[in-house]
């Protein structure tokens, strides 16, 4: 999504380097997004706007250059059995992802009880993994035609845990990277594991599109409401 105003800029001074979207009200809540293999932080700009008044958002750009303002959390190659991942540069993200989340709360003084984390794609596959395995930092996450990386299976918090946390999947019928069947395959493990969750699909590609962007800023002002 194309961002309709103009970006803060880029800071490196945390674990990951993030341009900071301040509330445009009182601040009392925060939003961590993450873009997809080969972006970066500025392609999910388009959903600040859409964000309640109370949420600070970070839009933070992945660890790995590719090239000129591509970035990644880990190298994938896409085959016909499916995704195929660098799992050490997954879990090295999934760690500074969680490094990053603490640093920023504390920066901003926003508990983990009011922060969310989400992403497009591989961004999603990133807030997914840090939401099951470090539940106690977020309170919800997002998953915008991604999926759940099962290299994170040893890692994944234990049920009593993960009541405390809630997820969202968005993804289109038609996504022809990630199939629609890993949207059904991420909530049978939800289920699984006990979080609760809301899965929408929609008539599209492998794109965030109006419907889903609104949807997404409508479970965020539901989960987090104005303090």
């Amino acid at each position: 999504m194309n961002a309709p105003f103009l970006l803060p800029p880029l800071v490196d001074d945390l674990s990951l380097a993030y341009r900071l979207c301040p509330a445009r009200g009182r601040q009392s809540a925060l939003a961590v997004l993450l873009h997809g293999v080969g972006a970066n932080e500025g392609s999910l700009a388009g959903l600040v706007p859409l964000l309640p008044d109370h949420v600070t958002t970070a839009l933070v750009r992945s660890p790995f250059a590719m090239g000129p303002n591509a970035f990644s959390a880990f190298a994938v190659s896409f085959t016909a059995s499916g995704p195929v991942i660098d799992a050490d540069q997954a879990e090295a993200s999934r760690l500074r992802l969680a490094a990053f989340v603490g640093e920023l709360q504390a920066r901003t003084g926003i508990a983990p009880a009011r922060t969310v984390v989400a992403g497009f794609s591989q961004g999603g596959i990133m807030s997914a993994g840090l939401a099951l395995t470090r539940p106690q930092a977020v309170a919800g996450f997002g998953l915008m035609s991604g999926r759940i990386l099962k290299e994170i299976g040893p890692h994944i918090a234990p049920a009593a845990a993960l009541a405390g946390v809630e997820g969202l999947i968005l993804h289109g019928d038609f996504d022809d990277r990630l199939p629609a069947a890993f949207a059904d395959q991420s909530a049978a493990l939800l289920e699984s594991l006990g979080v609760r969750f809301t899965q929408k699909r929609y008539p599209a590609g492998h794109e965030i599109t109006r419907d889903s962007a609104l949807d997404f800023a409508a479970w965020v002002a539901r989960l987090l409401p104005a303090a």
